[in-house]
């Protein structure tokens, strides 16, 4: 599956995506000690929504819109996350992918380390990161992952969000995040991905679950009430570590998101379960 930023911006999967990253990162910062933010695969940093890529898929009607016309104070904290890169008043024009919301979100003490192979997608991300404290890495991501760990400071995220471009990606992931833990134990790490077909994607979570990695939850949005073959069926996060803040908070933000973006017939589900018992 190719799943390049660009043409999917604002789309449902970048709803839930940052919804649940904003609500992560501040469940850390509950606790003064430093977070180094690392985000492995960061895309171009801001998208318009409008443009050629964004403007011939039209996915941001199903998502981020839908978000803006629902009155949920749960969404509350990604709204505001959108408008910070908006005019004030307007309806979003541009939107913020996760390099631009994990900048807002840092506090003094915190760091953000940022990597984009891509070259084009790099210049876009260095342009679009300028005035913020992020350092800019242009590295093969299964590389600068595990190479960077453990973080500085005592504490940190890592955000893997890959295109899904790759026949082996899911395979590079696991064996990347096998190795990453046996770095980072305590670490939290946060995987993305697109879901099309229910018994493929039951393969991979079972590959995960033999890694035998504790506290391994699993976050996981089917848009539709069946499956629709051949085409995107919605999305998922798993997420090593969760703090126990995030883990409380969540029922709720996970009802108010599924309600917000199911499409017109379908009432869609959102829940999170532990990979691992």
């Amino acid at each position: 599956m190719n799943y390049r930023h660009a043409f999917h911006a604002g789309n449902s999967a970048d709803v839930v995506k940052h919804a649940l990253l904003i609500a992560l990162v501040r469940a850390l910062q509950l606790k003064p000690s430093a977070l180094t933010l690392i985000d492995t695969h960061a895309g171009c940093g801001l998208y318009d929504l409008q443009g050629d890529e964004a403007g011939r898929t039209g996915e941001a009607a199903g998502g981020v819109l839908r978000a803006f016309a629902d009155a949920n104070p749960l969404l509350d904290d990604y709204r505001a996350a959108v408008r910070a890169v908006n005019e004030a008043g307007a309806e979003p024009r541009l939107y913020p992918g996760s390099p631009r919301i994990l900048a807002q979100l840092l506090r003094p003490q915190d760091a953000l380390i940022l990597n984009e192979k891509h070259p084009e997608d790099a210049r876009s991300l260095r342009e679009a990161m300028k005035g913020t404290p992020a350092a800019i890495h242009t590295r093969d991501a299964y590389e600068l992952w595990p190479a960077l760990l453990p973080t500085r400071t005592p504490r940190g995220v890592v955000v893997v969000d890959p295109p899904y471009e790759a026949t082996d990606e899911r395979a590079r992931i696991t064996a990347t995040l096998a190795a990453a833990h046996r770095k980072w134990a305590h670490g939290v790490t946060v995987i993305w991905y697109p879901l099309k077909e229910r018994p493929a994607h039951a393969l991979w979570k079972d590959k995960l679950r033999r890694l035998g990695i504790p506290k391994f939850l699993n976050v996981e949005h089917w848009l539709h009430d069946a499956d629709q073959p051949g085409i995107y069926n919605g999305a998922g996060l798993f997420i090593v570590n969760p703090p126990y803040a995030f883990t409380q908070a969540l029922p709720p933000l996970l009802e108010a998101l599924r309600a917000a973006l199911a499409p017109e017939g379908h009432r869609g589900t959102l829940k999170a379960e532990w990979l691992v018992a």
